[in-house]
């Protein structure tokens, strides 16, 4: 390939990527309202995002149990609690919200990006 496709390859990938990023985050189908309503009626912000990408950077106050290992680690969540889920894009956040509502927990939403969290 010459090198002004690639970089025209380059470009495209990344313009989807974005876009992409931004339908996900935007089908989280929560206001913001919704989650500072959630936030003050005391959900748990779950953030189930490796733990590296938490470590890197996190909603203030929330939990990280990674995706891969929710299913194992739902006796530890309270049921009485409304929940809210968070990745990087929103599609890891609703794999999760499908785990917990499949579980049988009653308010879970879907916050999408992490950063929808930030004060």
């Amino acid at each position: 390939m010459e090198t002004n496709t690639l970089i025209l390859t380059g470009g495209a990938i990344v313009v989807v990527v974005l876009a992409l990023r931004a339908f996900l985050a935007s089908r989280s189908g929560l206001s913001r309202e919704m989650i500072r309503t959630m936030v003050a009626q005391g959900a748990l912000v779950l953030d189930v995002r490796t733990p590296g990408e938490f470590v890197r950077a996190h909603a203030s106050g929330s939990r990280n149990i990674p995706l891969d290992r929710l299913a194992g680690q739902l006796k530890g969540l309270d049921r009485s609690k409304p929940i809210l889920v968070c990745c990087a894009s929103g599609a890891r956040s609703a794999a999760a919200k499908a785990i917990l509502d499949k579980a049988g927990f009653a308010r879970v939403g879907n916050a999408g990006p992490w950063q929808r969290l930030q004060a």
